[in-house]
């Protein structure tokens, strides 16, 4: 279940795009049987940034490890640049909520470590750090080391670190969730940024719906137990602009209500007239 995705950098056709087909994960507690996904099908076109959001337990991390290849053990396929995916990668790079940078390391050696096997000459690898560290504003503290970081900078580290190695796909998990509101904020706007800079397709999964809204292309709705996608949204690129437009306003409403945190307005209509999401689909 898919839908075309607005504002795709045109740049992006050079990458490739991965097509999730009918995966399902099942994992064993204490002996029993739990289905953490079902069913899921998903096509994310390349330069995408596709938000996934859901409650806790309904799969999110989960899926992020199947398409990383940490984890082959699932019905369906999983398919890069119609590849199937059947172990990590230096295409893909992950993002997780704590920015698990080595304490013993500088900025600039935790952002090389990614770069150990890359095939790159010392100098090479070098320039490839300064360059990655501009990108995310951080030039000017290749020599510290992480606990002389706030939260806020680590983290631009820990995507830096990321990034480094040039991946097709990079997978956020969370990646903002421990920041305080305004750092958060202003995270928002550095990752839309480099995202977009690195032509990199992205797939965030978060918590929050206004970042899903902000960023995504796409917002990917799951239901839990198992987890099974709800529906596909589309965003419009003015509620990726303006958080106060009225099209923003209405997709994050639509979302919360696919979540069961609100109730559908008595006149559905009225916020269809507020500006209703183009292109929403519903998964069968």
């Amino acid at each position: 279940m898919t839908a075309p995705l607005s504002s795709v950098p045109a740049s992006a056709a050079r990458h490739p795009a991965l097509d999730i087909r009918n995966v399902s994960k099942t994992f064993l507690v204490q002996g029993r049987p739990i289905e953490a996904l079902s069913g899921i099908n998903l096509t994310v076109e390349a330069g995408a940034f596709v938000s996934v959001v859901g409650a806790s337990g309904c799969g999110k991390s989960t899926l992020l490890r199947l398409i990383l290849g940490l984890d082959r053990d699932y019905s369906g396929e999983i398919r890069l640049d119609d590849r199937p995916v059947d172990g990590p990668g230096a295409d893909r790079a992950i993002v997780f909520q704590e920015h698990r940078l080595l304490p013993w390391l500088t900025v600039e050696a935790n952002v090389g470590a990614a770069l150990l096997h890359s095939g790159l000459d010392k100098p090479a690898r070098r320039r490839a750090v300064a360059e990655h560290l501009e990108l995310v504003g951080l030039e000017a503290f290749a020599k510290a080391y992480p606990a002389q970081l706030s939260g806020g900078m680590a983290q631009r580290v820990a995507i830096a670190r990321a990034l480094a190695n040039r991946p097709r796909f990079l997978l956020l998990d969370e990646p903002l969730g421990a920041l305080d509101a305004l750092t958060r904020l202003r995270l928002q706007e550095e990752l839309k940024r480099i995202v977009a800079h690195e032509g990199a397709t992205a797939i965030l999964v978060t918590h929050d719906v206004d970042e899903a809204v902000y960023l995504g292309h796409r917002i990917v709705v799951l239901h839990p137990r198992p987890g099974r996608i709800a529906a596909v949204l589309n965003v419009p690129e003015v509620a990726r602009r303006d958080r106060s437009s009225p099209q923003f306003v209405a997709l994050r409403d639509q979302v919360l209500e696919l979540l069961g945190v609100v109730h559908a307005p008595a006149e559905r209509g009225e916020a269809g007239e507020r500006g209703a999401v183009a292109g929403a689909e519903t998964a069968a």
